[in-house]
């Protein structure tokens, strides 16, 4: 019914020769002195992580390790998705939704551990990000495509995990389709835009909302921009690799367990490889559009009613587990001792064995 086909990374020569023009002659900007971290990205670390793209790393050899996956290409209701697709010897289908700044990158980390455990992994680049069609759409459509993109490979039911957007698609696959979604596992709870409609709020719900709030004043203006003028900011992204580096990094400093060293959760060709998705797919601009499209896309409060889990790693957002509880079905509550928002690419075995060990639990079903 849907068309797919085999696909692999070949970046023309060109685009890595512009880049290096690029990184070559970025134009910098001024710099506060000793500013650390305290004004946005730092800038020692960026110059040095700008020199190391320039200099040292390696796009043809991140390449060939992205191209030892299998990867492929679906029409899905007139959207191609990107995908990888890698099979186990046992018969259990999980699909990992990603979200931003990231990208199908985020898990490779754990594809291996995932089949060695038994399962079928599937993790597609959102539309809007990395290989996928340059369009932004919300999470119950994307929930949608994937879906029927799971029904294409053959898996009528289905485990589904996901942080960041990916958990808030997960959600809304359990949502829509509980038949085939028969158990789920997040990293967050995703946005809480519903917080000062809750009633009989506990005191930790309290705290939790407070802190929230505090945060998103403090930390929340990039998600303001990219729901509000996000064309505006991607021309600027779009046409500086510094630029982008920098917007993306800071996240990834900002979101991790890294304790004030970048260097403690990733290494620079982890990072330069997760913004080189980006960089040569031009899809910056689409995926911060996402923010926009799904803040103006009507939805209506379900409680998820599958078997749920929830592992929060402790650099992330920590609601207790009575919220956790108002939106999902949660079977298994686990406050992780290390990581943060990236947790698969950040400690992928915690990762692993926080989804294993529950999925495992909920392999009661037929194929």
């Amino acid at each position: 019914m849907y068309q797919i086909t085999p696909f692999r990374i070949d970046v023309p020569q060109s685009d890595i020769d512009d880049l290096t023009y690029r990184l070559k002659y970025t134009r910098w900007t001024d710099e506060p002195r000793a500013a650390g971290w305290n004004y946005g990205t730092n800038p020692q670390y960026l110059r040095e992580l700008a020199e190391y793209w320039l200099e040292s790393y390696d796009w043809r050899a991140h390449e060939a390790i992205l191209n030892t996956f299998p990867q492929f290409i679906a029409d899905i209701e007139g959207v191609k998705i990107h995908f990888l697709h890698i099979k186990a010897s046992g018969n259990k289908p999980v699909i990992l939704s990603h979200g931003w700044p990231d990208s199908f990158y985020r898990y490779y980390k754990v594809i291996p551990l995932l089949v060695e455990a038994g399962f079928d992994v599937v993790v597609p680049s959102l539309p809007g990000f990395g290989f996928s069609d340059k369009v932004a759409l919300n999470n119950e459509e994307t929930a949608d495509i994937w879906v029927k993109l799971m029904g294409a490979l053959g898996y009528q039911a289905f485990f589904a995990a996901g942080g960041d957007f990916g958990a808030t698609i997960t959600k809304a696959m359990a949502n829509l389709y509980p038949n085939s979604v028969k158990a789920i596992f997040l990293t967050d709870l995703g946005y809480i835009s519903q917080n000062e409609q809750l009633e009989n709020k506990t005191p930790a719900e309290e705290q939790y909302i407070r802190e929230t709030q505090d945060w998103l004043m403090k930390e929340g203006a990039y998600a303001m921009a990219h729901s509000t003028k996000p064309q505006t900011l991607g021309y600027a992204l779009n046409d500086s690799p510094v630029g982008l580096a920098s917007w993306i990094i800071e996240k990834f400093y900002t979101w991790s367990d890294c304790r004030g060293n970048l260097d403690n959760s990733f290494t620079k060709n982890e990072l330069l490889t997760n913004i080189m998705i980006y960089w040569i797919t031009q899809t910056i601009n689409t995926s911060i559009r996402s923010y926009q499209v799904r803040s103006r896309a009507a939805t209506t409060f379900r409680k998820v009613t599958v078997p749920t889990a929830v592992a929060l790693f402790p650099a992330d957002s920590q609601p207790p587990r009575e919220y956790a509880e108002r939106f999902a079905n949660v079977q298994r509550f686990t406050v992780v001792p290390r990581g943060g928002h990236f947790a698969p690419l950040e400690e992928p075995e915690l990762w692993v064995r926080e989804a294993r060990d529950f999925f495992d639990d909920y392999v009661n079903f037929r194929l």
